[in-house]
């Protein structure tokens, strides 16, 4: 192999596995800077991890999430390392990305070789719907409720190949959905040559949580009759969903699922996974900079099937946010993905219900916690959700809105949150009068 494909070419995306022993920093980092010491199972130890001011209750945590400790103390030594010798590498001997996969697939489910790395959820559904290969005649099928990064990821999937998009409304109050009803709305809006099939896992519009493994399902059974060629591919915007629900992406029988790790994961900003089981239905968008890249380009040799390592984009990233997702990984393990969820979910349904007895608010999100996650989001009679968030904001509440025509006020309740916030949070909405 070329002298060329090296660690220099490869640094930190994808490198040779030898190739950060020969040329790793003589000189270590300093150390972590550590925070207050850590209890999993203490809520109160988990909050103090975060240095987010002790005086406001956060609701929109979620939104560009801070970061834990642990994770603020890895972004710190990485930092400190490529600061002190761009020659620096986290482990000796191991490819630093191919570390970050493996945390990312103990947390999702499945293989490290399943786990596209990129910078955001946007990012994610841009490397789906760009490069998505269609045959003639195939359609794609989503929902009125999805997100600008779906919507126009498919409209420009649309100029690109010809194909037809198509949207279904699952939905006309969301406070009163169901599951048989999502279900049934995108199985009667499959047509005969519908290749995909693009939805939000929780809808960051109104909380509404869909019902993915049961859409998988019936999916699987329309499946069962169609070629190979003409099988639907469930692809799924994760990113409201991705830490705050406990269930893996590899059991959620969809092909795809996209999110970025800098929200309910409180990753390191500017980092997101694609996870997905059918990569060969893909072409690369931007060329990785993985070493099978750099096999083709240098060698000449045929790149063969995609796979998430040639799918995921390259160029020099900010390495020490992409390096410290591992202890994002870590962090959530330690207090447990079914204890975040009851938590999540504990503190929404609280929310819910005070927010359900003010006469002057109307809720969107369902009260049932199997059709929601943490998203809370409702209106106030004779006030804009903005002018609402900026009152509570004097009472030192922080919510936000949503980003759709009809904006709603939105609450996000996350491991940040304490039930007397939840409380503190209620009555500040019920004087706004």
């Amino acid at each position: 192999m070329s002298q060329q494909l090296g660690r220099r070419a490869l640094f930190g995306v994808g490198a040779l596995a030898g190739a950060a022993a020969a040329c790793s920093s003589p000189t270590p980092p300093s150390p972590p800077r550590h925070g207050p010491s850590f209890d999993p199972r203490d809520w109160a130890s988990v909050r103090a991890q975060f240095a987010l001011h002790r005086d406001v209750a956060h609701f929109a945590a979620f939104t560009l999430a801070p970061a834990p400790a642990p994770v603020r103390a890895e972004i710190a030594r990485h930092r400190d390392g490529l600061d002190a010798d761009p020659d620096y590498a986290p482990v000796r001997d191991q490819d630093p990305d191919q570390l970050v996969r493996q945390a990312a697939a103990a947390f999702l489910g499945g293989r490290p070789e399943d786990v596209a790395l990129t910078d955001s959820t946007t990012m994610g559904l841009g490397l789906i719907y760009s490069g998505l290969r269609l045959r003639p005649g195939q359609d794609v099928l989503t929902t009125e409720h999805d997100f600008l990064a779906t919507h126009e990821g498919l409209r420009l999937l649309a100029a690109r190949t010809g194909a037809r998009v198509r949207k279904v409304r699952l939905y006309d109050d969301p406070a009163t959905a169901t599951a048989d009803r999502m279900i049934s709305a995108i199985k009667e809006g499959l047509g005969p040559r519908t290749r995909v099939v693009a939805i939000t896992w929780v809808h960051s519009g109104t909380g509404v949580r869909l019902p993915v493994r049961q859409i998988a399902a019936m999916l699987a059974d329309v499946n069962a009759r169609r070629e190979e060629h003409d099988r639907v591919l469930l692809c799924v915007d994760g990113v409201h969903g991705f830490a705050a629900v406990a269930d893996k992406a590899a059991d959620l029988g969809c092909d795809f699922l996209a999110s970025g790790t800098h929200k309910w994961l409180f990753g390191p900003r500017g980092t997101g996974v694609l996870w997905g089981r059918a990569w060969d239905a893909l072409s690369p968008v931007i060329t990785s900079f993985g070493q099978k890249s750099f096999e083709v380009w240098q060698l000449g040799t045929p790149p063969g099937p995609t796979t998430a390592e040639l799918a995921t984009p390259g160029g020099f990233k900010a390495f020490e946010h992409r390096w410290a997702m591992p202890s994002a990984f870590a962090f959530q393990q330690a207090i447990g993905p079914d204890r975040v969820q009851q938590r999540v979910q504990e503190l929404a349904g609280r929310l819910k219900a005070g927010l359900a007895g003010i006469r002057h608010v109307t809720l969107a999100t369902p009260i049932d916690p199997a059709l929601s996650a943490g998203l809370v989001c409702c209106s106030i009679d004779g006030m804009e959700p903005l002018q609402a968030v900026h009152a509570l904001r004097r009472s030192k509440v922080v919510a936000g809105t949503t980003p759709y025509n009809g904006t709603l006020l939105r609450f996000g309740t996350t491991i940040v949150n304490s039930p007397e916030e939840v409380d503190r949070a209620v009555k500040a909405v019920a004087a706004l009068v």
